[in-house]
């Protein structure tokens, strides 16, 4: 056990050194205030992406996998460079979506109704992501839009897990930090990773989570944490972060992360309407 923490500990220290040699030297990144006309609404979209495989990729030696971050309520989507610098670091050109803005109604849980009552926030984040990676199409050509990899922190997780149900011929990997409303997509085809906090102001409702048996059948790595809700971000302390990193690269590399620690998946409470909203 002692073995495994600590070649875990020198897993952590060497992807944050990584990552943060290649974020500051070898990792570009562009702010995108988009706008779709057809619904009136700004979308700002903060673009993380390797030069060098973003030059390889204009030659027509590397075709780009994409990822789509979506940020969690009251997170800014540019709070989330310590993942996309994951996947940039990776050669994936990275597009990480402001999902609300200032004149979005605010975030309500309403108990008793699908999704607590958040289906319409959620479909406003789908048709985000469609209008982006429309845009993206433009921008980036030579990139792979028809296997997207969906990333999202809390709100932003259940609006990721919404998309790879809607759109399940798009979505080839789901990664969620603490999403709590949206039930996990069961299919073999898609590659799942979820971290999950110790918090107890943010509950994950019931159905949500995926029971041990049908994590294990389906190939669904759940990875429990001591980790606050808010710790998902950029605001969290570096040893929380370079945890994220390190597992999060193993998942990308094919490995099982769930191997890292097992979730219990059996004690689920809905979230108490009087609590902060997810």
């Amino acid at each position: 056990m002692k073995r495994g923490i600590a070649v875990l500990a020198c897993l952590c220290v060497l992807a944050g050194a990584l990552y943060f040699a290649i974020s500051k030297w070898g990792i570009r990144h562009e702010a995108l205030n988009l706008f779709d006309a057809t619904r009136q609404r700004p979308v700002a979209v903060d673009l993380a992406v390797r030069r060098d495989y973003e030059m390889k990729a204009d030659d027509g030696y590397w075709k780009l996998p994409v990822a789509i971050i979506s940020n969690g309520n009251t997170v800014k989507n540019t709070e989330y460079s310590f993942l996309a610098n994951v996947f940039a670091a990776r050669g994936y050109l990275v597009a990480s979506i402001q999902q609300d803005i200032p004149t979005d109604p605010p975030l309500m849980t309403k108990v008793g109704l699908p999704y607590v009552g958040r289906q319409a926030v959620y479909e406003k984040g789908e048709a985000n992501i469609l209008f982006v990676v429309q845009r993206l199409k433009e921008i980036q050509p030579n990139a792979d839009y028809a296997h997207l990899t969906l990333v999202g922190h809390s709100n932003g997780g259940d609006t990721a897990m919404y998309f790879a149900k809607q759109h399940p011929d798009l979505v080839s990997k789901v990664v969620t930090l603490d999403n709590l409303r949206v039930p996990f997509v069961l299919s073999d085809k898609l590659k799942i990773l979820s971290f999950r906090s110790h918090d107890p102001n943010f509950q994950t409702d019931p159905g949500v989570l995926p029971t041990p048996q049908q994590a294990k059948s389906e190939g669904i790595d759940i990875v429990p944490t001591q980790f606050q809700h808010t710790w998902m971000s950029d605001r969290g302390p570096d040893s929380a972060k370079a945890r994220i990193q390190a597992t999060l690269d193993e998942f990308l590399g094919n490995g099982s992360a769930s191997e890292l620690a097992p979730a219990d998946t059996n004690t689920l409470v809905v979230n108490n309407a009087g609590a902060p909203q997810p």
